[in-house]
């Protein structure tokens, strides 16, 4: 495992730790296969019953912009990459997960929160989904699932324009479901998850499932058309002339 990716277990709770505070939590390839396997080894375990995922004073910048640009400029099949392994586990997941968020939580740094159960803001988070700009599109089904969860117009408007949308303002959009002071973030999310882990495990693997599942093969299949589309994106003049930009900026 990645010492990137920080794994602990207590009482019946998986809780997974984003450590890579100087990049700001930029994920590479290497910690989003350290991503997959961790949730693949909180599904084996029965012992674990809820999995928490949190990354200090920033939750995470999204893709490490040269380790996902040097990937794409490689060539080679988007499908196979780490990231959609990692959030194919996640969407699979059949235990709650709690995601505790502070400052930057952009692209996939948000989108990765529409398949958790739970999430506690820190009053410092920023929610961005930059896709547009980068000359990308929507990933991790959120193009299907932002819209159901804060609508239309609200969606529209956050793909389309990448603008951070502050802790408050995602509250009211039920994009979280608590705001708290940042120090008490992490112990609120915590507190969720323990609460969630004291009750009968296979009647809340079964009501995760049931709430899902009016959305779970819309959900696969429009993971499935992200993936062709970004793929297609990945190889056009507007990313890598945004690609060229940001390397020229770093």
């Amino acid at each position: 495992m990645s010492d990137e990716i920080l794994i602990a277990t207590r009482e019946g709770v998986g809780s997974i730790h984003i450590n890579r505070p100087a990049k700001k939590n930029a994920l590479t390839s290497a910690m989003y296969a350290a991503l997959a396997e961790a949730f693949a080894s909180f599904d084996r375990d029965d012992r674990i019953r809820v999995a928490t995922i949190a990354g200090g004073d920033d939750f995470t910048a999204g893709n490490d912009l040269g380790d996902f640009i040097a990937a794409s400029l490689a060539g080679g099949d988007f499908r196979a990459f780490p990231v959609l392994r990692f959030l194919e586990r996640l969407r699979d997941f059949t235990k709650p997960v709690v995601a505790a968020v502070r400052g930057n939580a952009v692209g996939i740094g948000t989108t990765m929160l529409l398949h958790c159960d739970a999430v506690v803001a820190g009053t410092s988070a920023r929610f961005r989904l930059p896709f547009a700009q980068l000359g990308l599109v929507p990933e991790a089904g959120s193009s299907l699932l932002l819209p159901l969860t804060v609508g239309r117009a609200r969606a529209s408007a956050l793909l389309l324009s990448g603008e951070a949308l502050a802790a408050e303002q995602a509250l009211a959009f039920g994009l979280v479901n608590l705001v708290e002071e940042d120090e008490s973030a992490e112990i609120a999310a915590e507190g969720i998850a323990s609460r969630i882990a004291s009750l009968p495990p296979e009647a809340v693997r079964e009501t995760k499932r049931l709430i899902r599942a009016p959305w779970a093969d819309a959900v696969k299949k429009q993971m499935d058309e992200e993936a062709v589309a970004f793929a297609q994106r990945l190889a056009s003049p507007e990313f890598r002339e945004a690609a060229r930009t940001l390397l020229a900026k770093a």
